[in-house]
C-alpha cells in the first residue's frame, strides 16, 4: 500500500483524514490528532495499526478511547494507548 509520509501528501492522506471523521467530535479530534502528529514518524506496524483501528465500529472505538472498555486485540489496545495519550497533551504545546 503507497503510504503518505505526511497527512496532507497524497489522495492516501485525504483518505485517511475522512477516515478518522467519525460523527462524534471527541473522537475526531483524537483520530485526527494522531494522524497529523504521529502518522508521519509513524512505523509500518503503528500505520498498519491505526488503519485497522479506523476499521473499528464507533461504539468500540469511544468505548476504548474513553477508557470504559479495553481492546482484546494487542494491536488495537497499543494504538489505543498512543490515541488517548495524545488526547492528554495540550493542545497548544
Amino acid at each position: 500500500m503507497n503510504r503518505p509520509d505526511t497527512p496532507d501528501d497524497n489522495a492516501d492522506a485525504a483518505r485517511l483524514r475522512w477516515r478518522c471523521r467519525r460523527g462524534m467530535r471527541e473522537l475526531d479530534v483524537l483520530l485526527e490528532r494522531w494522524l497529523t502528529q504521529c502518522w508521519p514518524e509513524a512505523g509500518p506496524a503503528d500505520r498498519d495499526r491505526f488503519e485497522k483501528l479506523l476499521s473499528c465500529e464507533d461504539d468500540a472505538l469511544w468505548g476504548w478511547c474513553s477508557g470504559r472498555t479495553v481492546p482484546d486485540d494487542p494491536d488495537l489496545a497499543a494504538i489505543v494507548d498512543q490515541v488517548t495519550g495524545l488526547g492528554h497533551q495540550r493542545l497548544d504545546g
